[in-house]
């Protein structure tokens, strides 16, 4: 049965990392004593060392040791001895080629799919989706493809903004742009805004936070999900 928090940012404003959402992945990770982290995302260019000390500097106040995957030789026996997996945020398509490049797709989904505990933020959550071609993120190096695990049945676009009324900037909103991927994409694409995060447990995906989710689908007017809506109903 698949365990998840799926947050669209690690930081919200006036807070430290991860600290909004500590009581939430206390409870995710209550019987894991040692979680792998993956850095691949890269935020800023940080070094996969300092990334991964970020993350363990967080955990540690839980009493959860963390080891960055890049420290290990075998990536798919360390995520397999390991309690639990985080992947935080980043570049999204640096990610998912780093993934693609380790052969790590299809093992990490079936992690998950097992019930090894799972956190992502932002990028972390792009690729949870069937692809991450509703990331913000610039491509600025190609994948092999946009395909992602798929262990939820829709794309999100974390860090969702909504248009601002008298703005005077001239480009593409948020959602112009996921109206753009339905010209060519037909799965539907949750606008996650800062502050709100998912919480799965097997096939129920409940909003959880303190602000509601923007729903895009393919030919139909976008509408509003209010806290506590199981997105799997949809």
């Amino acid at each position: 049965m698949k365990k998840m928090i799926l947050a669209s940012t690690s930081t919200v404003f006036g807070s430290t990392y991860l600290d909004y959402i500590k009581d939430e992945v206390k409870l995710l990770f209550r019987n894991s004593k040692k979680i792998i982290f993956i850095p691949y995302a890269r935020p800023n260019g940080l070094t996969y060392e300092k990334y991964t000390k970020l993350a363990s500097d967080f955990f540690v106040k839980l009493g959860i040791e963390v080891n960055g995957i890049h420290e290990y030789k075998d990536l798919k026996q360390a995520i397999k001895d390991t309690d639990g997996i985080f992947i935080g945020g980043g570049n999204s398509f640096l990610l998912l080629k780093k993934l693609i490049d380790n052969d790590l797709i299809n093992y990490l989904k079936e992690a998950i799919d097992k019930g090894k505990p799972y956190l992502g933020t932002s990028a972390g959550i792009n690729i949870c989706g069937p692809s991450i071609g509703t990331s913000n993120d610039m491509p600025i190096i190609h994948p092999t493809s946009f395909n992602a695990l798929n262990i939820i049945p829709f794309n999100i676009n974390p860090h969702y903004l909504d248009s601002i009324s008298n703005s005077k900037h001239m480009g593409e909103t948020r959602e112009t742009r996921i109206k753009e991927f339905h010209f060519f994409n037909s799965q539907i694409v949750i606008g996650l805004r800062e502050g709100s995060y998912l919480s799965v447990s097997g096939e129920k995906i409940i909003l959880k936070g303190n602000k509601s989710a923007r729903v895009f689908e393919q030919n139909k007017k976008p509408y509003e999900v209010e806290i506590n809506f199981n997105l799997s109903d949809l």
